[in-house]
């Protein structure tokens, strides 16, 4: 279930939830432009990526933890879950759709966790900001550069909320990312409904924070 998953897991995905995520949460007396904003948390977050030797080992709760400070304060994820979930959304109760809130933000969060600190040695191209001063709706660009092959494009579709700019999607190389979910959401709420989008999501959750399993070498005894 949810192929999207695999097609996201990979090294632009993992890269687009850095780069969208954002500096840590204090009151500032002006709110900094969305460019400016993606480009100073990746290299703040690249930066700790490189020096953490923990989550270079793969640290699960530390990546976790970096995720959850330093983006997730810069999702709307609501307006991502709304978007995910489509036309279902408005089938949803108060009560369901906190839960489903909550299980996709578990869920992004989970699925590149484990994939952070493989991408510390990327180098980016931040494309400048095409838009107008006034614009409360904007998309910024950058440019993952990789030896030996074409850059992947990032585009970030931000909004300017009361408390500064928030991503409410990704695209990697001009796939949504919400809407990539969508077709899969729709599948499972038309076969099980709305609940049954609910426990699915709860049950990848689980799994996804299930340890890996080590295999046994050829020929070592088994314990």
């Amino acid at each position: 279930m949810f192929p999207a998953l695999v097609r996201f897991a990979g090294t632009a995905a993992a890269v687009a939830i850095v780069l969208a995520g954002g500096a840590n949460a204090q009151a500032q007396t002006e709110i900094t432009a969305p460019d400016v904003l993606v480009k100073n948390v990746t290299l703040e977050v690249v930066d700790i990526i490189q020096k953490d030797t923990d989550i270079q080992k793969g640290d699960r709760k530390k990546i976790v933890a970096l995720i959850e400070t330093k983006v997730l304060p810069h999702f709307n994820f609501q307006a991502m879950t709304a978007s995910a979930v489509g036309r279902n959304w408005e089938k949803a109760s108060v009560d369901q759709k906190a839960r489903l809130n909550e299980e996709f933000k578990t869920l992004l969060v989970r699925t590149y966790s484990s994939a952070l600190a493989a991408y510390s040695s990327q180098k980016f191209d931040f494309r400048p900001l095409r838009a107008k001063p006034t614009d409360t709706d904007v998309t910024v660009n950058v440019r993952v550069m990789q030896s030996g092959t074409q850059p992947v494009t990032l585009d970030y579709d931000m909004e300017k909320r009361p408390g500064g700019w928030k991503v409410w999607d990704v695209r990697v190389a001009g796939i949504s990312l919400v809407a990539n979910y969508r077709t899969e959401f729709d599948n499972v709420v038309r076969e099980s409904g709305v609940d049954g989008l609910i426990k699915a999501l709860q049950n990848k959750n689980n799994s996804l924070d299930q340890p890996a399993v080590v295999a046994t070498p050829a020929g070592a005894p088994k314990k």
